[in-house]
């Protein structure tokens, strides 16, 4: 059965407009990006295959370019148009965090660790610089490691505060492993880093670690 033949309600576009897009599938926003589907398939079912065969859903979007114009069901044309909507949503969100507003939802600034840090083949340390009302001064990548980890050293994050004028500071790294779980040095890190900013009376608001799925805040777990 095509699509059109479905119940309005159950269309993916009816479905959009009526209830918003989070209440459809990967496989539903996906369809609506290819628009149809490969021959004797709708573009749902199209969809589904490429995520069983290629998902999940980061994973595929998160190829280059060149590869997704490979898949079943894409080419060029919807492969350029799935990299240009992933960049777009990378963009809002930077926007999101330097127009000045300032960080009211603490997950907003791991949502953004996320979009810059996961999916990098090796280990890379980050900070997000604030200032008394937690707007965003700036935001930098520190530290790179290889596939095991990152040194990270405080004194550095300290200079990078003080030079930005900086009131408070969110760190986050990758696990290129893709476990967001934090390691007992990670949580050791994290108590360096407290106490050598407050020295300078600079707060660590949170560290977050990035790996598949939303990140790991270590101050909702009561760790920084």
């Amino acid at each position: 059965m095509h699509i059109r033949d479905w119940p309005a309600t159950e269309r993916p576009r009816e479905k959009l407009l009526a209830r918003g897009a989070g209440a459809l599938s990967d496989a539903e926003l996906l369809a609506l990006f290819l628009g149809s589907g490969l021959p004797g398939r709708d573009a749902i079912a199209t969809a589904r295959e490429l995520l069983a065969a290629h998902g999940p859903l980061r994973a595929l979007l998160e190829r280059p370019p060149t590869e997704l114009r490979r898949l079943p069901g894409l080419g060029p044309a919807r492969a350029c148009t799935l990299t240009a909507a992933l960049e777009l949503s990378r963009r809002v969100l930077h926007a999101e965090l330097e127009r000045g507003a300032a960080l009211s939802d603490p997950q907003a600034a791991g949502r953004y660790f996320s979009q810059r840090l996961r999916g990098l083949p090796h280990e890379v340390f980050a900070a997000l610089f604030l200032d008394t009302r937690h707007r965003v001064l700036a935001f930098e990548e520190l530290f790179q490691g290889t596939l095991d980890g990152a040194e990270v050293h405080p004194r550095e994050v300290v200079r990078r505060a003080l030079g930005h004028n900086a009131a408070a500071v969110i760190v986050a790294h990758n696990h290129p492993s893709g476990n967001p779980e934090p390691s007992a040095a990670d949580r050791a890190v994290t108590a360096r880093l407290k106490q050598a900013l407050a020295l300078v009376d600079l707060r660590l608001l949170d560290h977050f670690v990035i790996g598949d799925g939303p990140p790991v805040s270590l101050a909702a777990r009561g760790w920084v």
